[in-house]
């Protein structure tokens, strides 16, 4: 798919989680739209690559090292932006983990609270940090990624605590959408299927064998399941939309991009 290189000049990103997947994709394609991005992830070391990758090619980008459970780092990214360049205008809350995926009466309390604190409370802590700069330039396009799991499929067994995560990011970006728009903030949601990042290995697995089998309906691959169209581009390619001028009237809603993988999903975002 061609893009106008040039969509986004003068637009400044917030990427978080961008150091590796789906976030990786989405500051790259940014920033070759024109927009200068500040990358945020907690691996430094992979961060430090994907920024000198993007650099190369030409685009502006800045590091941001910081972990979205922290307020402290998400306030200094934002500050980080406005000093390198003023503005802050779109703002991608991609950060998430898989958890531990077990048999809820196995699942620790403190387990079920990392998943939440990083999906779930790491969304609100970047929507919070990011809008008093937004609010200042007088408009923005907030993107959330959420997931098909919890909000179109709940049969992959042993991931209440992803699930519920993913779903609450769901309602809070419509919330976040309604709170927002007399501030011309546009707030919506991306919720992908399954897609090739390494998400899926730093899952930790634990005895889910005897819950409640998969459910695959209709059997087969998804319906447009190409490994072309399963490529983090895609979604990257849906953030740019959005985060676009053409989106201008799109706020509140939540976008699945799964290939229309209505009732399983066999892989992790």
């Amino acid at each position: 798919m061609q893009l106008p290189i040039d969509s986004l000049v003068g637009k400044c990103a917030l990427v978080t989680g961008a150091a590796s997947g789906l976030g990786t994709a989405i500051g790259r394609l940014l920033a070759a739209c024109g927009a200068k991005v500040g990358l945020f992830d907690r691996d430094e070391e992979a961060l430090q690559r994907v920024w000198a990758e993007i650099e190369k090619d030409g685009g502006a980008v800045i590091r941001l090292p910081g972990d979205v459970t922290s307020a402290d780092d998400l306030a200094a990214a934002v500050e980080s932006i406005k000093a390198n360049w003023g503005c802050l205008d779109i703002v991608v809350a991609n950060a998430g983990i898989n958890g531990v995926w077990a048999p809820i009466d196995e699942l620790t309390p403190e387990e079920w609270d990392q998943t939440l604190d990083v999906n779930l409370k790491g969304t609100f802590q970047t929507v919070r940090a990011s809008i008093p700069t937004l609010k200042a330039a007088g408009a923005g396009s907030v993107i959330l990624i959420s997931s098909l799991v919890g909000n179109r499929v709940f049969n992959m067994a042993g991931a209440s605590a992803y699930a519920a995560s993913k779903a609450g990011i769901v309602a809070f970006g419509k919330a976040s959408a309604l709170e927002l728009a007399k501030d011309n903030i546009r707030v919506n949601v991306i919720c992908p299927g399954a897609f090739k990042t390494n998400i899926q290995g730093r899952t930790i697995c634990r005895n889910r064998e005897n819950l409640t089998p998969r459910v695959t309906y209709p059997e087969g691959t998804v319906p447009l399941n190409t490994d072309e169209r399963r490529n983090p581009e895609k979604v990257a390619q849906l953030v740019w939309f959005l985060a676009s001028d053409m989106a201008n009237y799109i706020t509140g809603t939540e976008v699945y991009i799964d290939g229309a993988n209505l009732s399983s999903w066999a892989e992790v975002k």
